[in-house]
This record gives C-alpha cells, sequence and structure tokens, in this order.
C-alpha cells in the first residue's frame, strides 16, 4: 500500500525536468501552476452567486471541487505518485461529473421526456455511476482515465454545439493556468445556456471581471430581471 504514495510511483512523468530545482518536489513549477486553481475558484465563487442562488446553490460544488482539484494536482506533481496521479483524475471526473449533473441540457434528452423535473434524479443518477464505474475501472486500469475524459468531452462539444447554433452569446475568445480559465469560461457558457432555458425571466447576461474591456477577463453571469428566489429549508 505503501507503493502508491511512494515518490515517481506513478507511470506518468511530464515535461519538466524531475527534481532540478528542489530536492524535495518532483516538478516545483508545474506544482506552483496550480496555485491558480486557489486565486480563481474563489474569485468564481463571488461572482456567480447570484446565478447560483437563484438557479441551483450546487452549482458553487463546482468550483469548490476546483480548488481540490488545484490541490491534488499539485501534490501529484510535486510527487509523481501513484496517489497522486489518481487524485488528480479522478477530482478532473468529478467536476466534469458535477457540470453534467447540474446543466444536463434538455435539448438532447430523449423526445419522449418532456417534464424537466422527470429526468433531474435519472441524469444525476447516470452521471453517479459513470463517476463510481470509471472510479473502480481506474484504479484497476490507470490509463482508462484519458479514454474515459476524452469520451465525456464529447457530449460537451455536441452540446454546445446544438445551442450555439440557436443562441448569440456576446462571448469574448481569451497547462495549469489555461486549464483553470479554460473551465471558467466554459462552465459559465453553459450555465449562461441554462438559465436561459430553467430561469428566463431573470434575463441573463454575460460580464467580464474586472473589466468588460480586459482581454483575460473572468466571466460570470448577472441577472437584469426580476428574481424570484423561494426560501429553501
Amino acid at each position: 500500500m505503501n507503493d502508491v504514495f511512494s515518490y515517481e510511483s506513478s507511470d506518468l512523468d511530464w515535461c519538466e525536468a524531475n527534481y532540478r530545482h528542489s530536492e524535495v518536489h518532483s516538478e516545483i513549477y508545474t506544482s506552483m501552476s496550480s496555485l491558480f486553481f486557489f486565486v480563481i475558484s474563489p474569485i468564481m465563487l463571488y461572482l456567480l452567486h447570484p446565478y447560483a442562488r437563484e438557479r441551483n446553490l450546487a452549482v458553487h460544488l463546482v468550483w469548490i471541487m476546483m480548488i481540490f482539484l488545484g490541490l491534488f494536482s499539485a501534490y501529484f506533481h510535486m510527487t509523481l505518485s501513484f496517489m497522486g496521479q489518481m487524485l488528480d483524475e479522478q477530482s478532473i471526473l468529478l467536476v466534469l461529473g458535477l457540470c453534467y449533473a447540474l446543466w444536463f441540457s434538455r435539448r438532447v434528452f430523449p423526445c419522449f421526456i418532456n417534464d424537466r423535473l422527470a429526468t433531474i434524479t435519472p441524469a444525476q443518477g447516470f452521471c453517479s455511476q459513470n463517476i463510481i464505474w470509471s472510479t473502480l475501472c481506474s484504479f484497476v486500469k490507470p490509463t482508462a482515465n484519458a479514454y474515459v475524459l476524452n469520451c465525456l468531452a464529447l457530449y460537451i462539444t455536441y452540446s454546445l454545439g446544438l445551442e450555439m447554433r440557436i443562441l448569440t452569446c456576446v462571448y469574448s475568445p481569451s497547462r495549469h493556468i489555461l486549464i483553470v480559465i479554460a473551465v471558467a469560461y466554459a462552465s459559465t457558457l453553459i450555465a449562461y445556456l441554462d438559465a436561459n432555458y430553467e430561469i428566463p425571466y431573470s434575463l441573463p447576461g454575460l460580464q467580464y471581471w474586472p473589466s468588460d474591456n480586459c482581454v483575460l477577463g473572468l466571466p460570470y453571469i448577472v441577472l437584469k430581471g426580476t428574481i424570484k428566489t423561494q426560501k429553501r429549508c
């Protein structure tokens, strides 16, 4: 069991030369780049709170998990251990699973399903089952993770393609730094499309922090219409 925690017990190795800049940390610069997860995730938690409060507070779980993803990624690149690899990859899988459960587009639901409420449990159950099976399989065959993650991305690409054909969004184009920024852009775009379907009365719009004129500003949703938040027990 101790072998899975030992340094360089993972089959993966990355471009940065090991232990060149530190006798303790394997890939110190790659590990340090994970700090951006700890910077951007709290900002996105704050910016998306109005949307999450109106739509579903579980939206915050995505960015809370992104903080853990940064932690696990830093641990993995510091040690290149098998356990670090599993924690890193499984946290990515969990973030994708949360996104599916929250923003499963009804445009791709089977045609015989008409009630959105009737599909919440199946959608979440489907995501949960896939996460569990993928997790178990990846510990037996770690290379399976790459295929699972790629397959999950296919639905996101397909779904966004459908939505972008009918909606016109003002959305500016903009290795760990790029990932967290990409997640910020992609998740906010998906959330924006979801808000147009589920809470259209709020008149959702997109803005960028700290400024709309900032090329790499962080996108967030603003609700310009009447808020109908109900008390949740």
